[in-house]
């Protein structure tokens, strides 16, 4: 049993990694800028800010493991990883965990490329340090086209996915803060590519919307970089639960 701090604890994935890490019957501490909601009980919450240091030494102190999740964009992300690195080296070297994405270092996207350097940051660290890369999640890819139910048509660019679900993920985060530093592991997806016209169809299905979908190709080198395939790793499966069990699962909960 490891005692694990959690950054960005109160988000999608956050949420599903702290359920994750309770039923292992690890000692979760999760790491917000908010005060400590009621019934958290004493070490289970650390009021920080990433991005200042404001708070973090204390956050950092007595954890075996950091698991972080936690993501601003931009160089809000490098300020963040600098100071979690910074109070985690004062407080006994820690493993750290860092969540990136699939094709960082290949896709020109200005968020990418943070994430790209966030990883550097964790590299050259000096901490025992893993990296795991996962491609989209199943609630953001279907955002994509949730967004546009009211819209006469709905757009799908010309792109394939490998959504994966963030219970998946967590599962796998667990197991990596269960068996030590490991560096860079292999990139994880979901069970299945799909293009994204199946997603929108299939989210617009959950959503009970009847609309007619239209492909789309972009330009520019992001789109050709997507096109190529550099978001999906084919070669390992990970993720178990299908972005069609996704949808369902939305419907059923009157989404």
């Amino acid at each position: 049993m490891a005692s694990v701090l959690l950054t960005g604890g109160t988000g999608t994935l956050g949420r599903a990694v702290e359920h994750a890490l309770i039923h292992h019957n690890h000692t979760v501490r999760i790491l917000s800028r908010r005060e400590q909601p009621a019934g958290r009980g004493p070490g289970t919450w650390a009021q920080g800010d990433l991005k200042t240091g404001v708070g973090i030494d204390a956050a950092v102190h007595g954890v075996d493991t950091i698991i972080h999740c936690a993501t601003s964009g931009g160089r809000g992300d490098i300020a963040g990883i600098e100071n979690l690195i910074a109070s985690a080296r004062k407080a006994g070297s820690p493993h750290l965990i860092y969540v990136s994405i699939v094709g960082v270092d290949s896709i020109p996207m200005s968020y990418y490329r943070a994430k790209f350097e966030a990883e550097q940051r964790v590299e050259t660290s000096a901490l025992p340090w893993t990296i795991l890369r996962a491609t989209q999640f199943h609630n953001l890819v279907s955002a994509l086209f949730a967004v546009q139910r009211r819209l006469p048509l709905v757009f799908a660019p010309e792109l394939r996915f490998q959504p994966i679900d963030v219970r998946d993920v967590a599962s796998h985060l667990v197991e990596l803060a269960a068996a030590g530093p490991a560096g860079r592991t292999p990139g994880i997806g979901g069970p299945e590519i799909l293009t994204a016209e199946e997603i929108a169809r299939l989210t617009l299905q959950s959503l009970g919307v009847r609309r007619r979908v239209v492909p789309l190709r972009f330009p520019g080198r992001m789109f050709a970089a997507l096109r190529s395939g550099n978001n999906l790793v084919p070669g390992n499966r990970v993720g178990k639960r299908t972005f069609a069990e996704f949808a369902a699962e939305q419907t059923s909960r009157g989404r």
